[in-house]
């Protein structure tokens, strides 16, 4: 049977890591929208019945069980003559698991296709859990070909390849790929060589939603045998879409779909932000949120993130002065919690504090007061947040940037408390960025109010943590302008010291901030999750050693003792190489 048109639903979805029961009723959605919308196929995502990244849950024989079941189900209800499905599952076959994607048809499962390139880099631990398939051919359904690469399959040439090779005429390619800041070109680009070299059209499908740290951005696409965009999908958000095929005397065309613009550059970091905290507040099931008002811009930007994801119903913030909070943060903060519409309380902390230090007189008898006094006001607000939460349920977010946080400019058990941290990937510059530009723009789906709501004070201001008289942080700090661009020469580009000093940096400084960066490993192990945005985040990305006596001498690149290599004969490759 041949065809001249093809309605390819495009189901561009939030699902829940090991939520099988429920991401099925998600899918059992889809289809239903795309038979009204008059569609062939409905397509899912990645893992869709499971989930991404399922991590090690995706080993238990019992979780592989109810995947297959959930698609063996969907896989009996296509016997209604309704769209066909293809969706992604683990699926266990000769003693081995794969990351697998099943076409759904005529009341039975079709054709099943294994990911073959499976991603062992930055956040993805695939060889940990999956073994790769076979090289695949085409799957036929209702006279086209269809190829079915997964995913990573598509950012080498050899899978594309083998697919046009063996008679595929479109490529339609499930995805559970992270955002970070820059991806949407990338993606479009790593598309654009695959449609280039294989002639073929080619439909970019994304997964949608938080997933602890990760945020899946949508913003899927379609692109023609010509390259050219045919089919656009909002980021950020849930949606369904089709994209209509037509064959012609050069083969199949992708000829009709939505287009709409994509968030890109900082409107693209707040909303996947938004959209990071907004899921992970709501898939644990957590009542709402709690965090402490400082008047400072970090706390600021956090509240406002909270009530665009939840509501200023499910926001709950708390001012927790002591005898070096400033009049101003004290305004500000109430400023913030008004133009916020949350629950705002002030609770000093006087009582704690020195009730602390009551208990600590007599072991720091006859020494002076330093850093530990000024940690133990951070405790004892961490402590109360806390509490706070135990009593009455809602997660505690804490505020720190990725400034503070990689050099240690932050207190364990104290203003490090807390599930989850929606800046935890912004460095301090971009906390200010996305402040300004939050009080001038609100994102799709924010639940917030509109216009100013984080005072042009708190953006202004210098910033402090108020643990001592007059303190800024530009005491014990580089400018922020600074410190960001070493901290990203180091910690995203892997820069040496000698690299980073040409840039114009002052060498102690650099190797200051260096130090730094490594003793602080410590305390990031003990964060709190929070979204990535940048295209190296600490934790999944950025795994080093706590003990680690390793620093950079600043010396340049080296070059290797040719002659040595001449004497050890070859050690890999051809001795050329060296």
């Amino acid at each position: 049977m041949t065809r001249d048109t093809l309605l390819i639903a495009l189901a561009q979805l939030n699902p829940t890591v090991g939520d099988v029961d429920g991401n099925l009723e998600k899918a059992r959605g889809a289809r239903a929208r795309a038979a009204e919308l008059g569609a062939d196929i409905v397509m899912l995502t990645e893992l869709f019945l499971a989930g991404y990244p399922p991590e090690d849950l995706v080993l238990k024989p019992a979780f592989q069980d109810a995947c297959r079941a959930a698609c063996e189900a969907l896989a009996r209800e296509t016997a209604d003559g309704g769209p066909a499905v293809l969706i992604g599952l683990p699926w266990a076959e000769g003693g081995s698991l794969h990351n697998s994607y099943a076409l759904l048809d005529g009341g039975a499962i079709q054709a099943v296709r294994h990911k073959v390139d499976l991603p062992n880099y930055g956040v993805f631990d695939e060889k940990r859990v999956f073994a790769p398939g076979p090289l695949p051919g085409p799957v036929a359904f209702r006279g086209v070909r269809l190829g079915l690469p997964v995913c990573e399959d598509v950012w080498k040439e050899e899978v594309v390849e083998c697919l046009a090779e063996t008679g595929a005429e479109i490529i339609l390619v499930p995805n559970a790929s992270p955002f970070w800041g820059g991806k949407t070109d990338e993606r479009f680009n790593i598309v654009a060589s695959r449609v280039t070299e294989s002639g073929l059209p080619m439909v970019y499908l994304n997964q949608v939603g938080g997933q602890d740290e990760l945020v899946f951005d949508g913003a899927s696409f379609a692109l023609d045998a010509d390259c050219a965009l045919r089919v656009q999908m909002p980021a950020f958000v849930e949606d369904i879409a089709v994209a209509r095929f037509e064959r012609g005397p050069g083969g199949w065309r992708c000829v009709d779909g939505p287009k709409v613009v994509v968030e890109e550059g900082e409107p693209a970091d707040y909303a996947a932000c938004m959209l990071g905290l907004r899921d992970y507040v709501e898939k644990n099931r957590f009542p709402g949120v709690v965090l402490g008002l400082s008047g400072g811009i970090d706390s600021a930007l956090c509240a406002a993130l909270a009530v665009d994801a939840l509501g200023p119903d499910r926001v709950h913030c708390i001012m927790l002065p002591y005898r070096y909070t400033s009049s101003e943060s004290l305004e500000d903060a109430q400023a913030c919690a008004r133009a916020l519409g949350v629950r705002y309380d002030v609770m000093p902390i006087a009582e704690a504090v020195e009730g602390m230090e009551a208990c600590l007189a007599p072991l720091f008898a006859g020494r002076p007061r330093d850093i530990t006094e000024e940690n133990v006001q951070s405790r004892a607000r961490g402590t109360l947040l806390m509490s706070v939460s135990n009593k009455f349920g809602p997660m505690v977010v804490t505020t720190g940037n990725k400034s503070e946080m990689s050099v240690g400019y932050a207190t364990l058990y104290g203003d490090m408390n807390g599930g989850f941290n929606p800046i935890k990937d912004l460095y301090k510059m971009e906390v200010y960025r996305l402040s300004a530009l939050r009080n001038r723009w609100k994102p799709v789906g924010a639940l917030g109010p509109d216009g100013e709501v984080i005072p042009t004070r708190i953006i202004t201001k210098a910033p402090t943590a108020e643990l001592r008289e007059n303190q800024k942080d530009q005491d014990s700090l580089p400018p922020y302008e600074v410190l960001d661009d070493i901290l990203e020469c180091l910690v995203e580009l892997e820069m040496r010291v000698s690299e980073v000093v040409a840039r114009g940096h002052d060498p102690e400084t650099v190797r200051k901030i260096e130090r730094l960066l490594y003793l602080a490993e410590y305390k990031r192990r003990q964060s709190a999750p929070g979204v990535k945005v940048t295209r190296r985040n600490f934790g999944r990305d950025r795994r080093y050693p706590i003990v680690n006596r390793f620093r950079d001498p600043g010396r340049g690149a080296l070059k290797p003792d040719e002659a040595l290599y001449r004497a050890a004969g070859p050690v890999r490759g051809d001795a050329a190489d060296y």
